[in-house]
């Protein structure tokens, strides 16, 4: 690495997860090197720490085997846009932050062009198609994982690999202040809590939101007083949520038991006795402010039969990946009703979960190493090697 010039940093986040994740270890490279020059695709996050955004995420914010087909020519054109401009312009290093189908063909083609690269966060060989390990080989110089069990898989072929935590379990307290959060939200200390996370892509909502509707009116006829707290990923999905509510508000709920907000998740699920939430990172972040959760997924049928035959873990919610058991409630496809979804979230609701919680807490102790240090670490390392 040059003294004499800035350091240059190429990040590709594809969804919110991602730009929470590259945020942190953005801020510490800019906190080491505060002239570095960081530029790619993110979100909000991303650019509050320091980064230049070249595209909107949104559009890379797709998700499905089938689903993305549609958006196919649009995310095809950003990448060859991308790989053009950072071909014309070599950063010392480029990391792709998750979204592997469309990182990984990024990375594949800036490392043929003499561009080191990293991903930060392994694609889940450990679940299903562990072949792609050759593919993740060619593209990635190194791999930074999140998860301690997948480290073994990696060992295996002998690709780079080193787990650097989750920057989530070093933000987020080992007890968390559920009256701050209450207070906060505007809550009432006192009463039930249910936070009510429907996805932060557009599919998701237009799937799960009428369901998990429904599944707010049942949980409401058995406990009258509960408050339902709805936090949007961002103002696309604040708004299709708003419409939803505003024009298909079913019987046997009040729009003043709802509390939609633009605050971030977190709050929510601390402010709240237990989650009801669309399977992905944010499983995670429930777990991680030691909220009791239902955690659902549906799935197109095309890509559902797909996935039925490719996935191999016994679990899909990372809660259980973690214990390597059931902990927590994870339902798909036809599960996915409000009978269902209402059963398991007044079981939750009105028992002890303080077996599950500590259990959280375990969990959330062997994520917490200082993820954003680790990883900014892991890029210098590599840029100076």
């Amino acid at each position: 690495m040059s003294d004499d010039r800035p350091l240059r940093i190429g990040v590709v986040a594809g969804e919110p997860s991602g730009d929470v994740l590259a945020a942190g270890m953005i801020a510490e490279l800019k906190r080491r090197h505060p002239d570095a020059i960081i530029e790619g695709i993110g979100g909000d996050n991303m650019l509050a720490a320091g980064c230049h955004s070249l595209f909107d995420m949104e559009t890379l914010s797709v998700m499905g085997l089938v689903e993305v087909l549609g958006h196919l020519p649009a995310i095809l054109k950003i990448k060859k846009s991308l790989v053009a401009h950072f071909k014309q312009n070599p950063p010392d290093i480029f990391i792709g932050v998750d979204a592997p189908d469309f990182n990984l063909r990024v990375e594949t083609e800036l490392k043929r062009a003499g561009i080191k690269t990293v991903h930060y966060v392994s694609p889940t060989i450990w679940a299903w198609r562990e072949s792609r390990i050759h593919k993740i080989a060619k593209a990635a110089d190194c791999v930074l994982g999140l998860f301690p069990f997948e480290a073994q898989v990696y060992a295996k072929y002998n690709v780079p690999y080193r787990f650097v935590g989750h920057t989530l379990a070093d933000a987020i307290a080992l007890s968390p202040d559920r009256s701050l959060a209450r207070t906060s939200l505007g809550l009432a200390q006192e009463g039930t809590v249910l936070a009510v996370l429907p996805g932060s892509r557009n599919g998701e909502i237009k799937t799960l939101l009428p369901i998990f509707v429904e599944t707010m009116v049942m949980v409401s006829t058995q406990i009258p007083d509960c408050r339902f707290v709805i936090p949007a990923a961002n103002k696309h999905r604040y708004k299709d949520i708003s419409d939803y509510l505003d024009e298909h508000l079913p019987a046997g709920l009040e729009r003043a038991q709802i509390t939609l907000t633009h605050a971030n998740a977190r709050d929510a699920m601390i402010a709240s006795d237990a989650v009801l939430l669309a399977s992905g990172t944010a499983t995670l972040e429930a777990m991680l402010c030691k909220s009791p959760m239902v955690t659902a997924y549906k799935l197109s049928p095309l890509t559902h039969k797909i996935m039925q035959y490719l996935y191999k873990a016994p679990f899909f919610a990372l809660p259980n990946l973690l214990a390597g058991r059931q902990i927590v409630p994870e339902l798909l496809q036809e599960d996915v009703n409000p009978h269902t979804l209402s059963e398991h979230l007044l079981a939750l609701l009105k028992n002890d979960n303080r077996a599950l919680i500590k259990t959280f807490c375990e969990l959330h102790e062997t994520l917490k190493q200082d993820a954003d240090k680790q990883s900014a670490s892991a890029i210098l390392d590599l840029i100076d090697a």
